[in-house]
């Protein structure tokens, strides 16, 4: 690689991690609050200011980011320290990786070389993903050991079960796509769909459902929030203050982002738009490109937490159930009708 595409994939890379990753983050923050306060007739966050300046509470972000900051990092006499030190950063590094794997633009021309918009191109793309989000809950149970707490150590436990299930029902439910598509490479998914002028939402509408669902689990967001579960229960990150519990907080939302980026890349044409070819456009091309997966991104975002002040909590035994008795199973059949139907078409 010349010196300005190592340059090019660094600045991807910084771009996936801080700009999608961090950037969305905060502004999630802010929208989810709003949102909750629509779905309940309240008026929301708006204190927080700069300088005596309200903007509808949009600073409340970097506010919630300046007190866990300055908060006390606090590490209880019985835990094991090393441990309960790296336990954030391996929940919260798992899903950065995540980021840099996903198709944010194709090649463009420009300068007359051949520009790759997605941070780092993997063939195994999809596989990669599932397997840093699985990775991700040995920082949970390392929470929750290394704190020394019985009551970490069940949200911990908990965690680990409901992690350990759906990430199954996740590849199943997937699987019948990417055989539809013949590759494992998310930027190839989106050539497929971009070539047959037809998004995979379309072809596998169940399948589309049971990741949906099997996502917002992963992601231990309400309905599916049983490890944390602040109400009436405790989680794995009980013993944590600071910017290490701000670290899980985090983790929850860059985890959200890549279940959307996701989806919006095998079911919803990634970042394509119908009727445009955006390649040929070249750096106005990009910039389509980026906003129409980002645009997507949101949207699914937006649906995560319109289930999350919907749905009421499940009892840990439903969860359990759901994804062993209904979403494994269903994902299982909708793999084998479509390998049938793909025999019986060819």
């Amino acid at each position: 690689m010349s010196p300005d595409q190592v340059l090019f994939t660094a600045a991807k890379v910084l771009f996936a991690v801080l700009g999608a990753g961090l950037g969305i983050s905060a502004f999630l923050g802010w929208v989810e609050r709003k949102q909750s306060a629509m779905m309940q007739d309240r008026i929301g966050a708006n204190r927080a200011a700069i300088f005596g300046v309200n903007i509808i509470g949009l600073f409340h972000p970097i506010a919630d980011a300046i007190k866990l900051l300055t908060k006390e990092d606090f590490v209880p006499v019985g835990a094991h320290k090393p441990l309960h030190g790296l336990a954030p950063m391996i929940s919260l590094g798992c899903a950065m990786f995540c980021l840099a794997a996903m198709p944010y633009g194709g090649v463009i021309e420009f300068a007359g070389r051949a520009w790759d918009l997605q941070p780092i191109a993997l063939s195994m793309g999809v596989p990669f993903v599932l397997a840093a989000l699985g990775f991700g809950v040995h920082g949970i149970f390392m929470a929750g050991y290394a704190s020394g707490s019985n009551y970490g150590l069940l949200g911990a436990m908990r965690g680990a079960a409901q992690m350990i299930a759906y990430e199954v029902c996740l590849g199943s439910s997937v699987a019948g796509v990417l055989f539809l598509y013949g590759t494992l490479d998310l930027q190839a998914a989106v050539s497929w769909q971009a070539a047959h002028g037809v998004w995979g939402i379309v072809l596998q509408p169940l399948a589309f459902v049971l990741f949906l669902t099997a996502g917002a689990a992963v992601t231990k967001r309400a309905p599916f929030d049983l490890p944390e579960g602040e109400s009436e229960i405790v989680g794995y990150h009980v013993e944590y203050s600071g910017m290490k519990f701000g670290m899980f907080l985090m983790t929850d939302f860059f985890e959200s982002i890549v279940i959307c980026a996701l989806i919006a890349a095998l079911f919803l044409g990634g970042w394509t738009i119908p009727f445009l070819d955006l390649p040929s456009m070249g750096p106005l091309g990009g910039a389509l490109m980026l906003a129409s997966f980002l645009g997507k991104v949101m949207l699914l975002l937006f649906l995560l937490m319109q289930i999350r002040w919907t749905l009421p909590r499940l009892r840990f035994d439903q969860l359990l159930a759901l994804g062993w008795k209904n979403l494994l199973p269903l994902s299982l059949v909708n793999f084998i009708i479509t390998v049938w139907a793909v025999y019986l078409w060819r």
